[in-house]
C-alpha cells in the first residue's frame, strides 16, 4: 500500500517515529508521500525523508490556511524548495480553505493559481486541499481547461456531482479514514466512481479511521481504510491495495 498524504515529520512523532514507521511497514505499507504545509514545516519535512529515504517521498507546496499577508514571500520560498535539489514528487498541499476564515480567500486563489502553473511548468501533480470551497475550487481550475493538469483531491469531503466534475477533470480522490466514519455518506458517494479513481491516504496524524477514531492517526492505519473499501466497492483488500498502488504510482511517479 501507499498512503499518498502524510505529516509523520511533524512533532506528533518526534518521541516514536521509527516505531511508526515499523508499524506502517509491519502492515504492508511500502511508501508514505509526505506533504508540506508552508516554510515552517519544509526542514522538519527534509530531515524525515533524509531519516527514511526509502520510505518517504516529498510534495511541496503551499497549503491554503498558511495564506496570509506575507503570502507572496511564503511562496517565494515554496518555489525555491521546489526548484532547489530536492526531488519532489508533487505540488502539495495547496487548494482552498474556507471553512474558518474567509479574510484571504482572494489571497488563497492567487496562491493556488501560481502553484498550479508551477505544476503544469514542472510537469507534476498537485495535491488539493479543499474545504468548504469546491465551486471555488472548480472556478479556478476551469482557468486551466486544456492544460496537463492533474492530481488528487486530498481528503475528498464533497458530493457526487463534485466527485464526478473531479474525475472527469482527470483527478482522483484521496480517502481516508473519513470513509470509515458511522455518520459519513462518503462510502455512497464513491461507490459509483468506482475504486479505479481512488488513492489511499491517511493525512497522519489527522482524521484516524475507526476503530482508532479520536486517536493520533498512523500510516499502519491505511489498512482500517482499505478493508473498509473493500466492503464498500465488493472486492477483496487484495485488489485494492493492488489498484491503488497502481493508481499512487502512475500519478505520482513512485519508484
Amino acid at each position: 500500500m501507499i498512503d499518498t498524504h502524510s505529516h509523520i515529520y511533524g512533532p506528533e512523532f518526534d518521541e516514536d517515529r521509527a516505531e511508526v514507521i515499523a508499524r506502517a511497514i509491519e502492515s504492508g505499507v511500502d511508501k508514505v508521500l509526505l506533504a508540506n504545509v508552508d516554510t515552517s514545516t519544509i526542514n522538519e519535512m527534509l530531515s524525515c525523508h533524509c531519516q527514511y529515504p526509502d520510505f518517504t517521498e516529498m510534495a511541496m507546496g503551499l497549503h491554503p490556511t498558511s495564506v496570509k499577508d506575507d503570502w507572496q514571500t511564503e511562496l517565494r520560498s515554496i518555489e525555491d524548495a521546489l526548484r532547489g535539489d530536492d526531488k519532489y514528487l508533487s505540488i502539495g498541499e495547496i487548494g482552498l480553505d474556507l471553512y474558518w476564515d474567509k479574510t484571504y480567500a482572494l489571497e488563497q486563489e492567487k496562491a493556488l493559481e501560481q502553484q498550479l502553473d508551477w505544476a503544469i511548468s514542472l510537469d507534476l501533480p498537485v495535491i488539493l486541499h479543499i474545504r468548504k470551497a469546491h465551486a471555488e475550487t472548480f472556478k479556478v481550475l476551469n482557468k486551466f481547461k486544456g492544460k496537463p493538469l492533474r492530481g488528487v483531491f486530498h481528503c475528498f469531503g464533497g458530493g457526487i456531482e463534485e466527485a464526478k466534475k473531479a474525475v472527469d477533470m482527470g483527478f482522483l480522490l484521496g480517502i481516508g479514514g473519513v470513509v470509515t466514519y458511522k455518520n459519513s455518506n462518503l462510502g455512497e458517494i464513491i461507490t459509483p466512481i468506482g475504486i479505479n479513481h481512488i488513492l489511499l491516504e491517511t493525512d497522519a496524524p489527522y482524521l484516524s479511521p475507526v476503530p482508532n477514531r479520536g486517536k493520533r492517526n498512523e500510516p499502519s492505519n491505511l489498512t482500517y481504510i482499505r478493508d473498509h473499501l473493500s466492503s464498500i466497492f465488493q472486492i477483496n483488500s487484495q485488489k485494492v491495495d493492488e489498484i491503488t498502488t497502481k493508481n499512487a504510482r502512475e500519478l505520482f511517479g513512485f519508484s
